[in-house]
């Protein structure tokens, strides 16, 4: 009898960009848990935005059926990745095998978390501060990602998180950097949706930066933009955006230059 034929491909930089791409952009997702009573396994559809390290976090209200799952049995899983038109199964997407931590209320960390939710997904500002609602950090375990035909990998959370040294500096440092680029410049970050992710003119905010990128939105739509580098300091995160403002203006100035 012929061994099983192994369909996993080796781990590569595609792959773990792939997996950084899908959760950074990501408003939603599929989560299973395990219900109480039963034990039964049961599927529901979450708004989901990350943490600095890329882990997902989720603002659920204790009236849906997955949150006195996750509070009994922290144990879930993840299905992340955005549909189009066409064959649905032709999309990426990922498997998270996670273990759910609420946030407790009045900490910083909630602070925090609270903040980028909200940036990710702003029509949450309407429940948000509701009695019964509360954030989840869904911290991964295993992941396995389907890439497409002939591309699926199996990897451990620390292959695709960005566990970063600089993600206190750059925590601290984000809301003020944020909200300065989306007031003082948006011509910078029309620039970045144009050079960068191939988007077209709109209106485009940055509604998070990480150590490994930034991500931008308008209305329903959203894009993440990779540096060329990860940023190394809170002052890096100022430096290379400026920069990228430059290349990006000389850029697009050298694709539209007649030949």
């Amino acid at each position: 009898m012929s061994e099983k034929m192994d369909v996993l491909r080796e781990m590569d930089d595609s792959a773990i960009r792939l997996i950084r791409r899908l959760m950074r952009s990501a408003r939603h997702a599929v989560i299973a848990t395990l219900e109480p009573n039963t034990g039964n396994p049961i599927a529901t559809r979450i708004g989901i935005s990350t943490d600095h390290d890329g882990t997902p976090i989720t603002l659920v209200s204790a009236l849906a059926a997955h949150t006195p799952a996750l509070l009994a049995d922290p144990r879930c899983s993840l299905l992340v990745g955005e549909l189009g038109k066409g064959d649905p199964l032709a999309y990426p997407r990922m498997t998270i095998s996670a273990k759910a931590r609420e946030i407790v209320k009045g900490t910083p960390e909630h602070a925090r978390i609270e903040w980028r939710y909200l940036s990710h997904l702003p029509k949450s500002k309407l429940y948000v501060g509701l009695g019964d609602f509360r954030f989840f950090r869904l911290e991964p375990e295993n992941t396995k990602l389907n890439g497409g035909f002939g591309r699926a990998y199996q990897l451990e959370a620390k292959d695709w998180l960005s566990l970063s040294p600089v993600n206190p500096e750059l925590a601290e440092a984000e809301k003020n950097a944020v909200d300065h680029m989306n007031e003082d410049h948006a011509e910078a970050i029309a620039l970045y949706a144009r050079y960068y992710a191939k988007l077209p003119d709109g209106k485009w905010r940055i509604t998070g930066i990480d150590a490994d990128g930034f991500d931008i939105a308008d209305g329903d739509e959203v894009a993440r933009i990779f540096f060329e580098k990860p940023l190394e300091s809170a002052k890096d995160m100022h430096m290379t955006l400026v920069r990228m403002a430059g290349q990006a203006r000389a850029g697009l100035a050298a694709e539209q230059a007649p030949v």
